[in-house]
């Protein structure tokens, strides 16, 4: 993996972070909130894609149609599920659950279909961010899983975590070999999105001031920093990197979050969840040399 790949990856974990913590604010909206979020991407982003249009001449062949609809579809899954899951069951679940299995399924799917390459040093590396994405959100507290309504957020987590595995494996088929503009990718992705949810969202019209009160300014944040972060992780795939390198790396955002909490929010930090930091990051540098 190059350096200029790692840092994409890096910056990405960075965004990825703030966009979270603000769906996760607005998590009562549903699908509302995913709705407005979306359309700002759209607006937002516009400009971008209107200049790549008109520089830069791509091939829209039938294959990469097909999977930029399965993108769409795949990522729209996502954010219900996503909101979904944090309505319905703890967070300190489903969050683990998801982020941990998600690139572990990537990983493995990108090594059958892909054809890319695993050795001892990948796959170090990729169970030691899964294990320390489950020290960080559980701070060691592995009893929590015991109990039968933490079955509601291991399900509702490893839905999610497939919705992750499936799309970080279709865009980066779609922008590595059918070779799709990220930007653009990610662009329709949001707006054919929005434009499947806009029906249920007419019929809820008039809860719609009631869910969104406090919601605007959050939505249109992360429609500004949501499609950046994956914009910059799928560059980094169209530069040559792996999906098993790229999947996991991505976790980083779990260190960013425990720095945060501590550094900022003057949040205890317990000694599991450092040790979950030293994980990840000993499985990044792993990743990264191999």
């Amino acid at each position: 993996m190059s350096w200029l790949s790692l840092g994409l990856v890096v910056t990405a974990a960075f965004l990825h972070a703030s966009w979270n913590l603000a769906s996760k604010r607005a998590a009562g909206a549903g699908a509302v909130f995913v709705f407005f979020y979306r359309i700002w991407s759209g607006i937002l982003y516009l400009p971008w894609v209107l200049w790549l249009l008109h520089d830069q001449a791509m091939s829209w062949s039938g294959m990469a149609i097909l999977f930029v609809g399965l993108s769409t579809l795949i990522h729209l899954g996502y954010s219900l599920s996503l909101m979904k899951g944090y309505q319905k069951a703890d967070l300190s679940i489903v969050y683990p659950v998801a982020r941990g299995t998600g690139p572990l399924l990537a990983s493995i799917v990108a090594i059958l279909w892909l054809g890319e390459s695993i050795h001892l040093s990948k796959a170090l590396g990729i169970l030691g961010v899964v294990c320390g994405i489950l020290l960080i959100a559980t701070q060691g507290q592995w009893k929590m899983f015991r109990s039968p309504q933490s079955w509601v957020g291991i399900r509702w987590g490893l839905c999610i975590g497939t919705f992750i595995a499936a799309y970080s494996v279709v865009d980066a088929y779609s922008v590595k070999v059918l070779l799709v503009a990220p930007v653009i990718l990610d662009w329709i992705s949001s707006l054919g999105g929005a434009m499947l949810l806009a029906p249920g969202v007419w019929s809820e019209r008039a809860q719609l001031r009631k869910k969104m009160k406090g919601n605007w300014l959050l939505a249109f944040f992360v429609g500004l920093v949501s499609p950046l972060a994956y914009i910059l992780v799928l560059y980094a795939l169209r530069l040559g990197a792996d999906v098993s390198q790229v999947a996991p790396l991505r976790e980083m955002s779990m260190i960013v979050a425990t720095l945060v909490g501590a550094l900022i929010l003057r949040e205890q930090v317990s000694a599991g969840r450092w040790l979950g930091c030293v994980a990840i990051l000993t499985g990044v540098i792993l990743i990264a040399t191999s």
